[in-house]
């Protein structure tokens, strides 16, 4: 009997090891910096348990949130600057809890005026952040990689307008990702008709929370950024953790 308790004992010593030895690896892989000295979580698993900490660092499919948004991934065509595709084929986006939330609200007001937002981009990988970086190094045009990116942690979203009957996109001034002066929110050399759709993005994403910046009239962040980590995290594995949450 001694010996039957003892080996009890013995095997559930080892599985406590094993325990806590698994759960210091995921700890450890959250507190690691890269070449920058940045923490980037690479492992879903780290990332889930980040999310069970902190509802708002959830990472949600906007498209099964907001089914009325359209979904236009330019990075996931050839149709960007890099003339490639950086990420794989896909029909949704991922953000943080809180800027799902704000886009819906944005998304309803905009509807009322018949209108709805199409969005070119939103979370985006770090290590594609990197490859961006290494063909523009620009931080007017492109997310220097020593600091991090909005898109990298989940609360930056590229958006434009488009007419809710028509699914035309309403003019703009310019394309995505266009690197010249016309496309900063101050430029008015344009149509009154482009400098009112502009005024209306704005206006709208910024009244539900959103900043815009300067060189970009398509681009918009939620505040609070370093509440976020940088992720580097799969599309897949997002697809796979979204399966199991509850929102």
């Amino acid at each position: 009997m001694i010996d039957k308790i003892n080996n009890f004992c013995k095997i559930n010593i080892v599985f406590l090891i094993i325990f806590l030895f698994a759960n210091f690896n995921i700890a450890a892989q959250s507190n690691v910096g890269n070449k920058y000295g940045l923490n980037v979580i690479n492992n879903i698993k780290v990332l889930k348990r980040e999310t069970e900490l902190d509802a708002d660092k959830k990472m949600i499919d906007v498209k099964k949130a907001i089914p009325s948004l359209v979904i236009d991934l330019k990075y996931a065509t050839t149709h960007n600057f890099m003339h490639r595709r950086l990420y794989p084929a896909l029909r949704t986006t991922y953000l943080r809890l809180p800027v799902v939330n704000a886009l819906k609200k944005v998304e309803a007001e905009l509807n009322k005026k018949n209108v709805a937002l199409k969005i070119f981009d939103a979370y985006r990988p770090y290590s594609v952040t990197e490859e961006m970086w290494d063909a523009v190094k620009d931080s007017r045009y492109a997310a220097d990689p020593s600091h991090g990116s909005g898109h990298n942690r989940g609360i930056a979203v590229d958006v434009t307008l488009e007419n809710l009957q028509t699914k035309k996109e309403l003019a703009m001034g310019t394309g995505f990702d266009n690197f010249s002066d016309s496309a900063h929110t101050n430029f008015i050399k344009l149509p009154d008709s482009v400098l009112y759709n502009r005024r209306l993005l704005i206006t709208v994403m910024k009244k539900y929370g959103f900043n815009s910046l300067d060189t970009e009239w398509w681009h918009f962040s939620f505040p609070d950024a370093d509440k976020y980590e940088l992720l580097n995290v799969s599309f897949n594995d997002l697809k796979k953790l979204n399966k199991r949450l509850k929102y």
